[in-house]
Order: C-alpha cells, then sequence, then structure tokens
C-alpha cells in the first residue's frame, strides 16, 4: 500500500470530491465544494515528491520533470479511481487528485430531467456538456453511457485524458483510450476512431481547434459524439465552437454545426439543503429546427428565448432548473440568487436581498 493511499482513504470517508497536496501547507479535501484542512504536518517538497512519485509510472515521472506538469489515473482496487495532475508551484511540487467513483450513479439518481435519457438514444449528431471545472460534466456523461451501455448495441469508443469512468462492456462494445499512453493526442484519436467501426464516441474535452473541427466531421459523418468544453452557459457553448475558427470559416462552419449539433447540457453544482452532497442544475438546449436556423443565420442571440418557450422538447433555461430544485427544497435560496441569471426573479426568496455590486 502506498503511503498516499491514506488521503486517498481519508477523502473517499469524508465523501470528498478533491485532494489537495501542495510543498509548503496542509493536505486539504474539498467537501461538498469547500476546502477544508487535514489535521496533518506542513508538507514538504522533498517528502511530498517522494509521497507522489510512489504511485507515478516510471515514464510519467520523466515528462512530468521535463514539463513541470502531468495528467494520468491512479486507481485503488475497490476504492475508486483518481484523476491526478501534478504541477510545480513556488514551494515546490503540487498535485490534486479527483475521486473517480467505482460506482456510475443512473440518470435517476443524479435526479436528471428525463430528457437527457432520450439523448442516450440519438442515431447520430454532437451533443455537449459543459460547465466550470468541477461542476459534474464528467458524471452526468458517465450516466448517458451508462444508458447507452445498456440499452443499445453499439460499438463506443471513448478518448480522455486521462481516462476517468471506466465502463464495463453490457450490450455495448466499449474500448477506452487515452491520450498519451494509447494514442497520441485527441485528434490523432479521432483520425483513427472513423476506421474503427465506431457508432458512438466520446471525446473527453474539445481542447483546440483540430479536434472541435474533427468532432464535428464526426457527428455529420453518421457518428453519435459527445463531448465536453468549458462554458457557462448554452448560447456561449454555441458562440465559442463557432469562435474557435478563422473568421474567413465561421459561416461554413455554422452551417455545418447547425447540421449537426442535436443537444447542449451545460451546468451548475449547488450543495443540497435537503440531504448531504450536491446536485447538479442544468440549462438545455435542443436543437431544433428554430435553433438550428438561428446558428445558421448568425443569430445565437435569439436561442434563449427559443429555450424559455421550448419546455414541450425538453430545453429549459438555468434559472428554471434552479426554481425546480428551490422549490423542491434541495437547494437553499441563497446559493440560487448567487448563481442564477436573473437576480429579480430570486430576490424574494431571501430575507434580506444582498446588494449587488456588480449591477450598481
Amino acid at each position: 500500500m502506498a503511503r498516499i493511499d491514506a488521503f486517498f482513504k481519508l477523502l473517499h470517508e469524508q465523501k470528498g470530491s478533491d485532494l489537495h497536496l501542495v510543498s509548503g501547507q496542509q493536505p486539504v479535501l474539498r467537501i461538498r465544494g469547500d476546502l477544508e484542512r487535514v489535521k496533518f504536518n506542513v508538507l514538504d517538497d522533498n517528502e511530498l515528491r517522494a509521497m507522489l512519485y510512489e504511485i507515478t509510472p516510471e515514464e510519467k515521472i520523466k515528462v512530468f520533470e521535463e514539463t513541470g506538469d502531468l495528467d494520468f489515473a491512479y486507481e485503488i482496487p475497490g476504492l475508486a479511481r483518481y484523476r491526478a495532475n501534478y504541477f510545480m508551484q513556488k514551494n515546490g511540487i503540487g498535485a490534486v487528485f479527483r475521486e473517480i467513483p467505482d460506482e456510475i450513479l443512473t440518470v435517476e439518481q443524479l435526479n436528471l430531467p428525463g430528457v437527457i435519457s432520450r439523448l442516450a438514444m440519438l442515431p447520430r449528431g454532437l451533443v455537449l456538456v459543459t460547465g466550470p471545472t468541477g461542476s459534474g460534466k464528467s458524471t452526468t456523461l458517465a450516466a448517458i453511457m451508462n444508458e447507452v451501455n445498456a440499452k443499445r448495441k453499439d460499438h463506443i469508443i471513448t478518448i480522455e485524458d486521462p481516462i476517468e469512468f471506466v465502463h464495463v462492456s453490457k450490450s455495448c462494445v466499449i474500448n477506452h483510450r487515452e491520450v498519451g499512453t494509447h494514442t497520441r493526442s485527441f485528434a490523432s484519436a479521432l483520425r483513427a476512431a472513423l476506421r474503427e467501426d465506431p457508432d458512438i464516441i466520446l471525446v473527453g474535452e474539445m481542447r483546440d481547434l483540430e479536434t472541435i473541427r474533427l468532432a464535428i466531421e464526426a457527428a455529420n459523418t453518421g457518428h453519435l459524439v459527445f463531448s465536453t468544453l468549458h462554458t457557462t452557459s448554452a448560447v456561449k457553448t454555441v458562440d465559442r465552437v463557432i469562435e474557435v475558427f478563422p473568421q474567413g470559416e465561421q459561416a461554413q462552419i455554422r452551417s455545418t454545426l447547425s447540421d449537426s449539433l442535436r443537444a447542449v447540457l451545460s451546468q451548475a453544482l449547488f450543495k443540497r439543503i435537503d440531504v448531504k452532497g450536491r446536485i447538479a442544475v442544468l440549462e438545455i438546449l435542443i436543437a431544433t429546427h428554430a435553433v438550428r436556423a438561428m446558428i445558421r443565420e448568425s443569430k445565437s442571440h435569439q436561442i434563449l428565448s427559443s429555450m424559455q418557450t421550448g419546455k414541450k422538447y425538453g430545453m429549459q433555461t438555468l434559472d428554471d432548473g434552479i426554481a425546480i430544485h428551490l422549490q423542491a427544497g434541495r437547494i437553499s435560496p441563497e446559493e440560487a440568487y448567487m448563481k442564477c441569471v436573473d437576480k429579480e426573479r430570486f430576490k424574494s426568496y431571501l430575507k434580506e436581498p444582498p446588494a449587488d455590486f456588480t449591477e450598481v
């Protein structure tokens, strides 16, 4: 047993999401969104480096020492997998570990809207799950892939950096590929995937122009493609995908994206007040004919209006999602107000509405 495993067991017992180990500081756990220090000695650089290198593959140590950054996955059988990130900082080495549970929660267990299950049965197209870092994108995607794996008879290829949730093949055949271990890059894996008879491709993150271009092309050639982006709303996601491309290509990519896009799920995590834990609140954009026309004609500013009137298609704005969980007593009025878009809509839920200095 590696010395660091004791911290992972503590994180798991406390139902935390992240472990921070940084030279010059005490260990820190993120529990229900808040950072809490562990009663332990301040970590010395040499001590921490030895502890981290004990679980790091030799070839990865070389990469880290050459670049100062490293991503990989570490697994403790019977406990969980961990997404590891090493970095260099002022006082020496640092690392952050995200716990990836062995158990993949279902759409129902995560309290996700019913339309999410329907996305798992799409024949083709592009589905994007977006939100800031730590908003639960990987968990939502894993729940969707779990539905696919149980209900379809298809070939799934996942391309991740590193591999997070590990799906055991049920009705589907699943191949997990890790960037840096099984393939050189997201783009090279995507190119190869098109020759590997896939029905469904999961791209862990659309990080660059080439990966975005290839993901859209794959969706346009009859595949169902799932991926993530670090954007904070459905409308901003559409704009972000288009703005990545050079100005001269944007008209063409609008047309291509309007044909391939099926849905955008933009989510934020909230602390629950009814039980221990957190819950994802989703903004849902479904690419109806009207929405596709808006994308094609460079009228993305009108998409929000379609979302507000498109509830029959399963669409909802972030504020509508917040209101559902607030009225069900799952989240607090204070956090609802802090994370909503329309502050006026939620002011009445507060005993003492704060003065928002950003709106003065």
